[in-house]
């Protein structure tokens, strides 16, 4: 098991001088949250970025050694540090309007240390007076410095040639975005998502503290298991509605985040607590996944602290599960412990099989086999008790499967006929945890009359 290695520039810097802007601007994302916030960035945050014939690596780091009342900062500035002994190219963001100040000469001195290049993005160098403390930069010791403005884009095409002159050259990326398995860790906060993605990463990659929230963007991380390249993305907590809104604008993006990572996932991971079982908002993230057309895996987390509970309650606490869960009875389960790894390689298994069967084809001659034997022992029943018979289908597209029925008259079948089918095709061709799209319509009829003149 391994990740992915690729040249990789790090941004670093004091808290709230434009990095996660600058990350945006440069790869044309808005992956990283900006607030006008010290400390809203926690995690070490990296998306692909390219420029001219290069490809790389760009990664967001918290702010480091700045004033913030950011409880979980020592954390942060933690994994700031072991971000930079990664990197190809350090660019080092300063903020032009608040001139040189003492974070600013402490992360210097760690950056001459870590034997890098390292360039320096002066930022929010909109103005004169900016431009003019920009100077002051110079003293850091440092070749080269470029007024930038990142929300603005002013320099930053000055600075992308500069990080392709001390970068190692690349070509574009040589695996195609479609060939991977996008993986989103989706659940309530505090369930143990991130230690369940550092302990499949095998490094402490993700930030994980007792306190609810620890985790505010979508963090993306690659890893190549068993021939196959597996993208998975740690979301923050997604908590109810109204709690969100009481909790500010930060929770509030990072909830957007956490959903946006869900639609561009092929599989999502519902982490659930071993300890408190599911509730209805984990019904409800689920039922946004399978909206969103995703496989659905259940992974339930701190399974060692209910361990030795015996047969029986296992089988109890796994029903009630299934009941509460009741429309993700196509989900597979599996009982997991990040602390221990109990089970998490049987994860990633399920995980591989269920992202597999998403992007399965059936042959049409199987299909209309399996129709016309299913429909002669369970014949059809419509919502308008028509006789209605299904002629032939034809599965017309994967990720999610997605069927077409045609019948003889222009009606809809029954929604609990409609499931059965859908259940008998998931079991019939193995579409383990992915919702099954059906649409029925009318067989057109050919026109046997002759045109007018």
């Amino acid at each position: 098991m391994s990740r992915q290695s690729s040249p990789t520039v790090v941004l670093v810097g004091r808290p709230n001088v434009g990095k996660s802007t600058l990350f945006n601007r440069i790869t044309g994302t808005r992956r990283s949250i900006v607030a006008p916030i010290a400390g809203t960035t926690r995690d070490v945050i990296a998306a692909p970025a390219a420029w001219k014939d290069a490809a790389f690596t760009l990664v967001d780091t918290g702010g480091l050694f700045g004033a913030t009342s950011d409880p979980l900062h020592a954390m942060v500035v933690e994994h700031g540090l072991k971000a930079i002994e990664t990197a190809d190219v350090l660019v080092f963001v300063v903020d032009a309007q608040e001139g040189l100040v003492t974070g600013d000469e402490e992360i210097a001195r760690r950056l001459h240390r870590a034997g890098r290049p390292v360039l320096v993005a002066i930022n929010k160098t909109d103005d004169k007076r900016s431009r003019t403390r920009a100077i002051e930069f110079y003293r850091l010791g440092f070749e080269t410095a470029i007024d930038v403005a990142a929300e603005h884009g002013t320099g930053v095409y000055e600075l992308l040639d500069a990080i392709l002159d001390r970068l190692p050259r690349v070509g574009a990326p040589s695996v195609d975005e479609e060939e991977e398995t996008r993986i989103a860790f989706v659940g309530r906060p505090n369930v143990g998502k991130s230690s369940l993605v550092n302990r499949l990463l095998r490094e402490e990659r993700v930030m994980v503290s007792e306190l609810p929230g620890t985790t505010r963007d979508t963090i993306d991380v690659v890893l190549n298991w068993k021939k196959r390249r597996l993208r998975i993305l740690d979301t923050p907590g997604m908590r109810r509605p109204g709690r969100v809104a009481s909790a500010g604008q930060i929770e509030a993006v990072s909830v957007v985040l956490a959903k946006r990572a869900m639609a561009r996932a092929d599989v999502v991971v519902l982490v659930v607590d071993a300890e408190e079982g599911a509730g209805d908002r984990e019904g409800a993230i689920a039922g946004e996944a399978a909206e969103a057309g995703c496989g659905v895996v259940i992974a339930v987390n701190k399974w060692d602290l209910v361990r030795g509970q015996g047969q029986d309650w296992v089988k109890a606490f796994d029903d009630k599960l299934r009941f509460q869960l009741k429309f993700l009875d196509y989900a597979p389960l599996v009982h997991v412990s990040a602390l221990t790894g109990e089970r998490t390689p049987r994860l990633l298994e399920v995980i591989d099989r269920v992202a597999t069967a998403r992007r399965f084809r059936v042959p049409t001659s199987d299909l209309n086999r399996f129709l016309e034997a299913v429909t002669a022992s369970h014949p059809p029943v419509s919502k308008s008790r028509r006789d209605v018979r299904i002629l032939y289908g034809a599965q017309t597209a994967v990720a999610p499967p997605t069927f077409v029925l045609f019948t003889n008259v222009a009606t809809e079948l029954h929604f609990s006929y409609e499931r059965f089918l859908v259940n008998r095709i998931r079991e019939s061709f193995g579409f383990e945890g992915t919702p099954i799209r059906l649409t029925i319509r009318r067989r057109e009829r050919k026109s046997t009359g002759k045109a007018r003149e």
